[in-house]
């Protein structure tokens, strides 16, 4: 994504495009895999060493709620951060804990009955299980 299209992106979601938070979309919209907030200080600061780990939860705190940014939640580690693009759903393995994209398709919604007065913003699935690395090699007969 171009500069300005991230400042547009930001813009257009009611944020502000301090250089921290430009800094921190600029590296998700690059990045294939899901990195933690660790990995994205770490990496945000070899570029420009003035931000904060507060300053980089903050902003990632910022950039969910304005839904341009998913957070991946993986159950006894780090929570994972991945740039909204492209929809897709998500794979975590029970083992390693890596994160995987998963091909994105439309998921039935809820009868209105069963959601009463909630609001429905999105529907993902998760998939859980073992990565290819992670699962027992089967041995051909």
């Amino acid at each position: 994504m171009q500069p300005d299209a991230i400042k547009r992106c930001l813009a257009g979601s009611g944020l502000r495009s301090t250089p921290q938070r430009y800094a921190v979309m600029a590296f998700l919209m690059k990045q294939a895999g899901h990195p933690t907030a660790v990995e994205i200080f770490e990496a945000v600061n070899r570029v420009d060493p003035r931000s904060s780990r507060a300053t980089i939860y903050n902003n990632l705190r910022d950039l969910v709620h304005a839904g341009l940014v998913r957070e991946v939640a993986v159950e006894g580690r780090a929570a994972r951060f991945d740039a909204k693009g492209m929809r897709h759903h998500h794979f975590i393995c029970d083992r390693c804990g890596n994160v995987e994209d998963v091909d994105w398709y439309d998921v039935p919604r809820p009868a209105a009955a069963s959601l009463g007065r909630r609001v429905l913003r999105e529907c993902e699935l998760i998939f859980r299980g073992l990565c290819t690395r992670c699962a027992p090699r089967r041995v051909s007969r």
